[in-house]
């Protein structure tokens, strides 16, 4: 059974918010628009894109190598912090985690960048409005990715609770349920709250 978040009842009706234990990853599942470029050597980390950490000498060369080659105009760096599971962030974890930890157990695995042609696909044009949108979107999917890697991906279920009329045994019939819920929990108690509802007044 799932692990279950938090749980509310309705009559007969139990809602409950649950890990979702198999989700989707976003960046292999998702219509992204940036591209993320990772190298470790222990995870598989962001999209396929067929580079290699040999080829390069240094990060810097990475990046070069993308506004050079992919003709990309927005590119964040991308962190991984990895210890007792993992998180990653555009940017440093330097100041945001306990003493050491960021020096010892977080550093650079790529970028994430986006080319100048999808930009004025999605945009319209290359306006500093437009780049700032672009890069705004980006760090939104790296966010994602990060409550992906967090484990922070949620489901809802909606079972009714049935007596067996022989021999008083109670069970438990789902009867509707969703998945992938990427970071938010309000949200997804707020969905299963109106859902919740919805299959109670057709029951009356």
């Amino acid at each position: 059974m799932s692990q279950v978040v938090e749980e509310i009842k309705k009559g007969n009706l139990i809602g409950r918010v649950v890990l979702d234990e198999e989700p989707m990853s976003p960046r292999s599942e998702f219509d992204n628009m940036g591209v993320m470029v990772c190298f470790h050597g222990r995870y598989d980390l962001g999209d396929k894109t067929g580079l290699n950490s040999k080829d390069f000498s240094s990060w810097n060369e990475v990046e070069e190598y993308l506004k050079k080659e992919k003709d990309a105009v927005v590119i964040l760096p991308l962190y991984l912090y990895d210890h007792s599971g993992l998180r990653m962030k555009v940017g440093s974890f330097r100041g945001l985690l306990p003493q050491g930890h960021a020096e010892f157990d977080s550093g650079q695995v790529g970028f994430i960048y986006v080319s100048r042609e999808t930009v004025k696909k999605e945009y319209g044009d290359l306006s500093k409005e437009s780049i700032e949108k672009a890069t705004k979107y980006l760090e939104g999917e790296v966010e994602t990715y990060d409550q992906y890697l967090r484990g922070e991906v949620y489901a809802w279920h909606i079972v009714r609770k049935t007596k067996c009329s022989q021999c008083g045994d109670e069970n438990e019939e789902t009867i509707d349920s969703c998945y992938g819920y990427y970071g938010d929990e309000e949200d997804v108690m707020n969905e299963l709250k109106s859902e919740l509802e919805s299959h109670a007044d057709k029951g009356k």
